[in-house]
């Protein structure tokens, strides 16, 4: 009876508390879920799918004032409009003086609605025409399936995204100097001041905190939207942007991911950038031999498995007759995974070849009589 008794204690205690300690990303609690790095999508599930995001749209509220706007330490006074504002705030006041970097931080730490609206209408005068400026940006990084309403994410009809377009703006939002060190940032402080309080932001996306190499970036939650969050990390040689929408256990999730693409996925250089690929030989020009260069090399994301698929191979005369121009196409290179071309560029001349002179055409022929 012992036995039987610990038996059954053993399999409860495997029923309520093991699936605790498995992987969160097998569970499949997200709605819809894409990773990323350098444009190529790593993992996904529903990654097309239109769906709201919440606050996760001050990524794009951020890097649109931050490319429309001239100067970052600008001071911006707070209209009425933006203190009536619902949801998450920091607690702006009518004419209050903040600078539009500080409102940033106070958009992308704290997530405040108020401040969304603040540095809306500085921008663009009004909540539509700043709209129009959002779309735009989405369409510049080439955004298909992406429509903002609002520079604060509550939900609106028509306010939508998707996992692999939010992830992908993330990934071109991070390039950005400024946007990538506010999104970092664990908290800010902005000092008091005439018409300005004394504010202490600390950053809502914990990862921060707990995850080796996060670099941000935003988290966001309404009852329509769920619970969402985009997150990035710099493992040395890449960024990986995880994009969870309606996902409960956003921060594990999103850990659990970002940590096995980590591991599986690593970048493969084939070729550098202005590499010597070889040399041809030269008939009849003031040097006998040329080399032969790329200006665009290769490099991928792939699983370490998988690098042993990649071929390459290299299509030029081996010679050619003078006169050759410096940058003067003579041949392609071409990548292959296993049997699919995946990339094709050009080869070109490193430098310039003359024509022998006739004097010189003249001495070769008495020498080789």
């Amino acid at each position: 009876m012992k036995k039987i008794s610990l038996i059954l204690i053993l399999v409860l205690i495997l029923i309520f508390f093991v699936p605790s300690i498995y992987s969160y990303a097998d569970s499949n609690t997200y709605l819809a879920m894409a990773v990323v790095s350098e444009n190529n999508l790593l993992y996904s599930k529903n990654e097309n799918m239109k769906l709201p995001m919440a606050s996760t749209t001050k990524i794009f509220t951020a890097l649109t004032v931050i490319e429309n706007c001239k100067d970052l330490n600008e001071y911006v006074s707070v209209p009425k409009q933006a203190t009536i504002t619902e949801g998450t705030s920091i607690y702006l006041k009518v004419n209050e003086k903040l600078s539009v970097k500080e409102l940033l931080y106070g958009l992308m730490l704290r997530s405040g609605n108020d401040a969304a609206v603040a540095l809306a209408c500085h921008v663009a005068g009004n909540l539509k025409d700043f709209a129009m400026l959002m779309n735009e940006t989405a369409k510049k990084y080439g955004l298909k399936n992406t429509l903002l309403k609002n520079p604060h994410g509550l939900d609106e009809k028509g306010h939508y995204t998707t996992a692999k377009d939010l992830a992908l703006f993330t990934q071109n939002a991070l390039k950005n100097t400024t946007f990538r060190e506010i999104v970092s940032t664990k908290n800010y402080e902005i000092k008091e001041r005439e018409n300005c309080p004394y504010r202490y932001f600390i950053n809502k996306n914990r990862l921060l905190s707990s995850l080796d190499g996060c670099v941000g970036v935003k988290t966001g939650y309404t009852s329509k939207a769920g619970r969402c969050l985009v997150s990035a990390i710099n493992d040395g040689e890449k960024d990986i942007i995880c994009v969870v929408l309606n996902c409960k256990p956003m921060f594990e999730e999103s850990q659990e991911l970002l940590n096995k693409a980590k591991h599986e996925y690593k970048k493969q250089i084939a070729i550098k950038d202005y590499s010597i690929i070889g040399q041809i030989a030269v008939e009849d020009g003031d040097n006998q031999k040329v080399k032969v260069y790329c200006k665009k090399g290769f490099e991928r994301i792939a699983k370490v498995e998988d690098f042993d698929n990649l071929s390459i191979e290299y299509e030029y005369p081996k010679i050619k007759k003078a006169p050759l121009k410096k940058d003067e196409k003579i041949g392609v290179y071409k990548v292959f995974d296993k049997n699919d071309l995946i990339f094709e560029e050009n080869l070109y001349i490193m430098e310039e070849v003359k024509s022998k002179s006739i004097t010189d055409k003249l001495k070769n022929i008495l020498k080789k009589w």
